[in-house]
């Protein structure tokens, strides 16, 4: 599509992948969605990214990355049904992390029909310079119908500026004036008590923390993140219709619709207590008593839903001595091959940590996705990323506790 072209859209689950080619010196690049009534947003909650993930409509919902042959994809879910009829426009927008959109090559939005695959609309963005955010394109509601439209407008504020222009309420870091100089002053008379101020929303933090090889830690003391709930999410997409290895012949199998991948957590306590999380066994583990841990469910559909959860309480952090937080592949496929995934660790205070998982190229199917270590007086969040092969009459379970030498014995399990 040209720019300011437009096109009608159907008014069904909608797929809006960013999408951008990777390589050296090319900045990070993340999506987002605005939902305007009269051109702005009625408060921050009408604002979806990575920070704040879906709307309380549910009609728009942030999947995150996918990197796969060098192309990264950042994606939105939009079902039109699910707009409230207040809101009238759906503004796409892009932001560049660490850099310009002039350092980003082939930049481009596509809207695909969630259920289907097909591509509904695209749009390639060209001949961007110092931006360092951009409007790629909306949803807006005409004579009943929704369209799309190619917008392509830049900005060089980045995501705040954006963000602020459609009333977006943004936290960012104040300066600190000066200290005055001290002085004699004349005495004043006494002024009447000023009321206290009106409570105000918290403003939309746009913090966040991406590990990648090169920076693969990160201290959650550091980042403020050390209490409350910590959400730990796994959500995955299958990108080809063959998948795994049937033989060490590398023959590929098909890949099942009822592909179920099970997030799980090995840890081990401060008093030396061990233990696995998983929903085999339904061991499921607890919050608010040891291990503090908890798996919220079994979710065997991934990028279709909200993927796997499990939660930390870092309440009592002090109780951790490390966690190990990795997935299996329960059944539907022989390997993570083609099965492109994304971590996301949310701490209730401090920024998010996510990261993607590589590209597989052996037959695991386990893999350990991170491991978090209490120093003492710091959290630390290490990435892994460590795709591992068991051997014949080993379980995928036994095969991470001895790469990671948890010690523990094991016994057959099923759901």
């Amino acid at each position: 599509m040209p720019k300011g072209s437009n096109a009608p859209v159907p008014t069904t689950a909608l797929r809006v992948e960013l999408g951008w080619r990777s390589g050296p010196g090319v900045p990070d690049a993340d999506a987002s969605a605005l939902l305007l009534v009269g051109g702005k947003v009625r408060s921050d909650a009408d604002f979806v990214f990575y920070n704040q993930s879906e709307h309380t409509s549910g009609a728009v919902r942030y999947e995150g990355k996918q990197n796969a042959g060098g192309r990264v994809t950042d994606s939105l879910l939009v079902d039109l049904a699910r707009v409230e009829p207040a809101i009238e426009t759906v503004i796409l927008a892009a932001s560049a992390d660490g850099g310009s959109f002039g350092q980003v090559p082939d930049l481009y939005i596509e809207v695909k029909d969630a259920a289907q695959g097909t591509v509904v609309a695209r749009f390639d963005s060209t001949g961007a310079t110092v931006e360092t955010a951009f409007v790629l394109g909306e949803f807006y509601r005409r004579q009943g119908a929704w369209k799309f439209r190619a917008v392509g407008q830049g900005y060089g504020s980045g995501l705040g500026g954006l963000a602020t222009d459609y009333g977006i309420t943004v936290d960012e870091p104040q300066q600190t004036a000066p200290a005055p100089t001290p002085s004699v002053a004349p005495p004043v008379p006494a002024m009447p008590p000023v009321p206290p101020p009106v409570p105000q929303a918290s403003p939309v933090s746009l913090s966040k923390v991406t590990l990648t090889k090169a920076s693969p830690s990160v201290s959650l003391t550091k980042q403020g993140g050390t209490s409350g709930a910590m959400r730990v999410n796994l959500n995955w997409q299958v990108r080809k219709q063959f998948s795994g290895w049937a033989s060490k012949l590398g023959r590929p199998v098909a890949m099942h619709n009822d592909l179920d991948l099970d997030l799980c957590a090995l840890y081990e306590l401060a008093d030396g207590r061990k233990g696995v999380i998983q929903s085999l066994g339904n061991a499921y583990g607890a919050l608010h008593q040891p291990p503090y841990i908890h798996l919220d469910g079994d979710d065997r559909t991934g990028a279709v839903a909200s993927g796997e959860n499990l939660t930390i309480n870092l309440d009592h952090k002090q109780a951790f001595r490390r966690i190990l937080i990795f997935v299996t592949i329960y059944e539907g496929a022989r390997s993570f091959a083609d099965l492109h995934a994304t971590v996301t660790l949310t701490p209730q205070h401090g920024a998010p940590v996510d990261f993607s998982l590589d590209e597989c190229t052996v037959p695991s199917t386990v893999c350990a996705l991170a491991l978090i270590t209490n120093t003492g007086d710091d959290l630390i969040v290490q990435r892994e990323a460590r795709y591992l092969v068991p051997d014949r009459g080993v379980s995928p379970q036994r095969t991470v506790d001895y790469a990671y030498g948890w010690g523990m014995n094991w016994t057959p399990g099923r759901k």
